[in-house]
């Protein structure tokens, strides 16, 4: 050991702490995280300035990347020159940055994860938007340190006129913490800065009015808003991002095209992923993948085998590949050198701070350049007015100091003042010169009385930087790239959809459409009908009810599963188009079938939800009864709504209050009545107690009424057409489980019991056949008869045509007179139809033209 050297004992324990918080700090404060005010790292702060102290602007020629990375790395970054070059690429990639900031010549790399050329081959400069990053920084608009050697000194931060933090985004794990900021729209950003700095109390709801969601470079659909509104209100959240895909025909084949992927998607690592679940029987339906993108654009060719129905193969690609893939917003950004997490409001506001300070400074700067050269002119001025005099003394002093020394004490001028007139030109003595030298200074005694105006007047700083704002909108906003997809449950686009009355039909083989109610006209019973939906060959519309757009609906299957959706979310058709396939829009397994539907109000009250009730019943005869609250929270999967046995199917579910009264009709022709009390609220798993006891193995349970309103009649219909209307007295109130009373006479001509429904006659009927063939009636025309007889015809029945479907739909103004102007309305002869996909011909071969077809909804 060298002499005056001496060891300190050190406790590891103590030294590993304060090294590693060191070292902790120093990657949260100078390396990872990115600042509030420039939105930029320090690597890309040191990037963007190097190039600017190099003069590579984007008026200038390209230049090596290895020059500008030399520079980089020997003046202000300490560190490898992978991580500058990786940071200059970066910036220069259209599918890394919304607003790139690097113009770059050569091989930058790829989306599908090829590494850019090596240095000493590319060239870059910087872009038109860079330059307004750094516009003013020679004004003493920023600080300035010392670099990592106290050679030169280099920005803390940039000026940047442009929101970078919320048009760029950011990621970047430091320790003990990342922060991941998505991208977005310029244009929307300034308008939503904008607004802020007219209201600074603005509520973040207004601010999502002009700031929509973030905006991705590479484009693709926001599936879902609640994620994006979470981000923007508490900095944290979760967006759901998918490509954008259309269906296509090629070479007479099925095909899913791909033409934008979700950002940060390697898209050729996802092709190889995709293709290894297709090996592995992962996914079915894909024969081929095939990547045809070009420097056109992206396209990526899903070719689908002859049996694959595209939007299940669609639905699967979601699940299962990078096709669907979040984007965690944790928006953690330096402010005053602490790590912050912000919402969208904070982040404009620190933006504003940052650039009222900026135009403050150079305000300062220009106002103090403007004063010296007011004070010079001054002093030129007296000069010119003396200068026979001035000119005699300079003569007369024997050097330059004496002469500034004589002048200053006879015309009282400042050592500035005195210098610049020793140091003037003959030709300033001119008259044109002289006259110049005061126009000069009245237009800058006028510039120091506006900056000084700037400086006492807050609201012309504000209206500076939102003039600004509005010029760089100008240069560089665009339209948005990322679509918005307002699923799932969102609430904010309701305000754009009519809360209208809908007519929901399932065909047999699970199509759904909505169609306005209007569509359908009011004709007299025995009428005919009109076409009421085309539908495949052999396929015929088994379901029909009414609701509203803005309702929740609930779908409960034959297995006893229960799935969710907004009423607004189902394809709207019209009354002869085909409709989309259940499997489609939700997640349902191709052996189940949907049952029954309930259309509630807003799951999210809780008041509702525990005061309602969920009554389901079996095909043989089982009921269920659970609380609506049991069915708020549903996933993208369903959940268990009842505990179905291997030979019974669920046949329908309805929402009750707790105090209604159960009819069950059966095919024999029984049906039952009970108070709903009587059987009490299970969980979503449990199967249920019995409700009826079948006539024999044949019978089955054909439908079920829960009756709130006890001046109800009850209507039941046959197969064949026959129905009638009998009083709610008839039937006497028994325990459940019993055999029921007869309800109608079941014979060989009015075949079995379809259907059940309690009415009043302020209801209207939709009776539906098999083929196809639409009826509707008020129930005011049917008279209130006993229980057991077999009713009257409601509905001519041609052939071996019967009854499908039976819904009541409420009667209402417009109803009334459509009813007035049905009597004089041509009814479609009822001949059965052969409707074939796409279009169908009637016996006579004439076309019906259907509205949509399946492909183009």
């Amino acid at each position: 050991m060298a002499e005056g050297e001496k060891i300190i004992p050190i406790n590891i324990e103590d030294e590993m702490k304060s090294a590693y918080i060191d070292y902790s700090m120093s990657v949260i404060v100078s390396r990872a995280l990115p600042d509030v005010r420039d939105g930029l790292k320090p690597v890309h702060r040191r990037v963007l300035y190097g190039m600017h102290e190099l003069g590579v602007r984007s008026n200038s020629a390209h230049k090596k990347s290895a020059r500008i990375v030399g520079e980089v790395l020997g003046k202000y970054h300490p560190h490898g020159d992978t991580s500058v070059y990786d940071s200059m690429v970066r910036m220069a990639q259209e599918w890394s940055l919304r607003y790139m900031l690097v113009d770059g010549q050569g091989n930058f790399g790829s989306i599908d994860g090829d590494s850019p050329a090596a240095m000493r081959y590319t060239e870059a400069r910087m872009r038109k938007i860079a330059d307004d990053m750094l516009a003013d920084i020679e004004k003493d608009t920023v600080d300035h340190q010392l670099n990592f050697d106290d050679s030169l000194k280099e920005p803390t931060v940039l000026p940047a006129r442009i929101p970078n933090l919320l048009v760029n985004g950011a990621s970047g794990i430091a320790v003990g913490m990342a922060t991941n900021m998505p991208p977005h729209n310029l244009t929307e950003v300034v308008d939503g800065t904008i607004a802020y700095i007219d209201n600074n109390d603005i509520e973040i709801d207004e601010l999502i009015t002009h700031i929509k969601a973030p905006d991705f470079p590479t484009g693709g659909i926001i599936y879902g808003y609640d994620g994006v509104r979470e981000a923007f209100k508490t900095g944290r959240g979760r967006v759901m991002m998918r490509a954008k895909a259309t269906f296509e025909e090629v070479q007479g084949r099925e095909c899913i095209v791909v033409t934008e992927i979700p950002y940060q998607v390697n898209k050729a690592d996802m092709i190889k992923k995709t293709a290894d679940l297709v090996n592995d029987k992962k996914i079915e339906g894909i024969s081929t993948i095939r990547d045809e993108s070009d420097r056109n654009g992206m396209r990526i060719v899903y070719i689908l085998k002859r049996d694959a129905i595209p939007n299940i193969v669609l639905n699967t690609l979601y699940k299962y590949t990078a096709l669907q893939t979040s984007f965690s917003v944790n928006n953690i950004a330096l402010v005053k050198g602490r790590p912050q997490l912000l919402n969208v409001k904070e982040m404009i506001h620190y933006f504003v701070e940052h650039r009222h300070e900026v135009v403050v400074r150079r305000t300062e700067f220009e106002l103090k350049k403007a004063e010296d050269r007011a004070h010079i002119l001054e002093g030129l001025i007296i000069a010119s007015d003396n200068i026979d005099e001035v000119i005699a003394i300079i003569r007369g002093s024997s050097n330059a100091d004496e002469a500034r020394e004589n002048l200053i004490e006879r015309f009282k001028l400042s050592e500035i003042q005195a210098k610049a007139i020793v140091e003037m030109r003959l030709r300033q003595l001119t008259g044109l010169e002289q006259d110049k030298l005061r126009a000069e200074y009245d237009e800058i005694v006028k510039t120091i009385a506006d900056l000084k105006d700037i400086l006492a007047n807050q609201e012309r700083r504000m209206q500076i930087i939102k003039d600004e704002l509005l010029e760089v909108k100008e240069k560089y906003g665009d339209e948005r790239r990322s679509e918005i997809n307002f699923a799932g449950g969102d609430l904010s686009i309701e305000d754009m959809i009519p809360d209208e009355q809908v007519v929901i039909t399932i065909s047999h083989a699970g199509y759904i459409k909505r169609t306005p109610l209007t569509e359908y006209k009011t004709q007299n019973r025995g009428g005919v009908g009109q076409k009421a939906s085309s539908t495949r060959t052999e396929d015929f519309l088994e379901h029909l009810f009414v609701g509203t757009n803005h309702q929740y609906m609930l779908f409960f299957t034959q297995k006893g599963k229960c799935f969710w959706m907004r009423v607004y979310e189902i394809p709207e058709g019209s009354k002869t188009s085909k409709g989309r396939a259940i499997q489609n829009l939700i997640n349902i397994e191709q052996d189940d079938a949907v049952k029954a539907f309930i259309c509630t109000q807003d799951l999210k009250d809780e008041e509702y939800v525990n005061s309602h009730y969920v009554i389901m019943a079996t095909k043989k005869g089982t009921v269920k009864k659970t609380s609506l609250e049991q069915y708020s929270r549903p996933r993208l999967n369903g959940i268990n709504a009842i505990g179905i046995k291997d030979d019974d199917e669920l046949l329908e579910a309805k929402l009750t209050t707790g105090t209604s009264q159960i009819f069950l009709g059966l095919k024999s022709g029984k049906a039952i009545r009970f108070e709903e009390s009587k059987t009490r609220p299970m969980g979503r798993n449990a199967s249920g107690v019995r409700g009826i006891t079948l006539a024999d193995d044949n019978d089955e349970v054909v439908g079920m009424v829960s009756v709130h309103n006890f001046d109800d009649d009850i209507l039941v219909v046959s197969e064949k057409g026959y129905g009638k209307r009998s009083s709610l007295e008839d039937y006497r109130i028994t325990n459940r489980g019993g055999k029921g009373v007869k309800t109608i006479s079941v014979t060989d001509k009015t075949g079995g019991l379809v259907a059940i429904k309690n009415v009043t006659d302020s209801d209207d009927l939709m009776i539906i056949n098999k083929s196809g063939i639409a009826i509707r009636m008020g129930v005011e025309d049917l008279r209130v008869m006993g229980r057991a007889t077999q009713g009257v015809r409601l509905i001519n029945i041609k052939g071996k045509d019967s009854i499908a479907a039976v819904a009541k739909v409420m009667k209402d103004e417009e109803a009334v007179i459509e009813d007035e102007l049905a009597d004089g309305e041509e009814a479609i002869e009822g001949e059965a139809l052969d409707i074939t996909e796409g279009e169908g011909t009637s016996e006579d071969g004439t076309a019906l033209d259907n509205d949509t077809t399946e492909s183009e909804e």
